[in-house]
């Protein structure tokens, strides 16, 4: 073997060694050099090294003194969260919402802008940048300390190059968000599917930690899905995986935004919602949200749905148990498909809770294929608003603590 194979070979294993202790660090700190010997079974004088550099870099520092299980007490290591930040972007349907945080995804500032509803690609890129340059402004943080970029894009994303292909609730094709935020800050930027970055957040901060397959399903004016499977991002062989909100529940159904009919959205996600509403008004319907948005029908939300079901308002009890069954039979679905350990539920629609999950959880109870799978854990997303921000920032933190060494 020539003197560089050798010596790309070593460098490679150090990076893999490094990668694997700053993940032992950041899981499990405050942590002893010893318990990273148990849990990694690397040798005392490899770890004594990549620690030494990780401490020199200022990326982990030795905290308190541990308990001494017979002699010397054994200084702990973190990771010193304030040594970089991230930023962390959500396009929702109707907002661009950003944070700054540290490496812990503690959130440091944040800051949310609206869209038109007729956007262009120039419209929403411009967006982006306010945002991010909004944030900087706004943390105090010299540009030296902001490690990348992350975004939670809906639609179709092609992650490797970082271009929304398809976003179907904005009518737009082939962003390409990574190059030109690149280009215009100077940072490294990670772009992925909403649903995929709601899910790595909750893999990392939330109810996925620990759970080697789990689906997370994001419900907002769309309805997507970010599948882990042996604890990586599945995205298919387009990029298309998890899109079940254009999954065909009514072949002879309504028009969805993707061009196609009857998908699981157009029963289940945020403007079917609104749109029931709307229809049983206009077919004389009593109900609150009438007087609350003063006969302005476009006033009306999901939000406003839900505080009316929560005053007692028949209608919105009514549809938002509708849209819980509906998201039953796409999660009963994903459930009899990719049969997963736990299914957690996020986005703007989850948070009527006490509506939707129950009638949800029932649906499966009654048709998932077998006695354990209809009792899969479903819960909501421990993350709650934050869920598609933080699975933005854990975007750039998988590319610190877990580098892609297939590369």
């Amino acid at each position: 073997m020539s003197h560089s194979n050798v010596t790309g070979s070593f460098q490679w294993m150090k990076t893999i060694n490094k990668s694997n202790i700053l993940n032992m660090i950041r899981t499990y700190g405050p942590i002893s050099r010893s318990e990273i010997a148990k849990k990694t079974k690397l040798t005392p004088p490899t770890i004594t090294n990549i620690v030494s550099e990780l401490i020199e870099s200022n990326l982990v520092r030795e905290s308190e003194i541990g308990i001494s299980k017979g002699g010397r007490k054994p200084i702990l290591l973190t990771i010193n969260a304030e040594h970089s930040f991230i930023i962390g972007i959500d396009v929702g349907g109707h907002h661009v919402r950003a944070i700054m945080a540290d490496l812990n995804a503690e959130i440091v500032v944040q800051h949310r802008t609206s869209l038109p509803d007729n956007l262009t690609n120039d419209y929403l890129l411009q967006a982006l940048i306010e945002v991010v340059q909004t944030i900087i402004n706004k943390a105090n943080v010299s540009k030296e300390k902001i490690i990348g970029i992350g975004v939670g894009m809906h639609g179709i994303v092609n992650y490797q190059e970082g271009i929304a292909v398809f976003a179907p609730n904005f009518h737009l094709s082939d962003v390409p968000i990574k190059s030109f935020l690149e280009d215009v800050f100077q940072l490294p930027t990670y772009v992925e599917n909403d649903a995929r970055a709601l899910a790595l957040g909750e893999t990392w901060f939330g109810h996925g930690q620990g759970i080697e397959n789990v689906v997370c399903v994001n419900v907002g004016i769309g309805i997507g899905a970010g599948i882990v499977i042996n604890n990586r991002l599945f995205h298919g062989q387009h990029n298309i995986a998890g899109e079940i909100g254009h999954m065909i529940v009514d072949i002879n159904g309504v028009e969805c935004s993707c061009g196609s009919y009857g998908c699981l959205q157009t029963m289940a996600g945020g403007r079917s919602l609104r749109d029931r509403v709307i229809k049983e008004i206009s077919l004389g319907r009593k109900t609150l949200i009438v007087n609350k948005v003063k006969n302005d029908l476009t006033k009306i939300t999901g939000a406003l749905i839900h505080e009316c079901a929560i005053e007692g308002d028949a209608l919105s009890t009514e549809v938002l148990k509708e849209v819980g069954s509906f998201l039953g039979i796409g999660v009963t679905n994903l459930i009899n498909l990719i049969n997963p350990t736990k299914v957690i539920i996020g986005g703007g629609v989850s948070k009527a809770e006490n509506y939707i999950l129950e009638p949800l959880s029932a649906v499966v109870k009654q048709r998932a294929l077998t006695p354990k799978a209809r009792e899969t854990e479903i819960v909501l997303s421990k993350l709650g608003d934050n869920g598609t921000v933080i699975g933005a920032v854990t975007l750039v933190l998988q590319n610190v603590f877990s580098p892609n060494l297939e590369k």
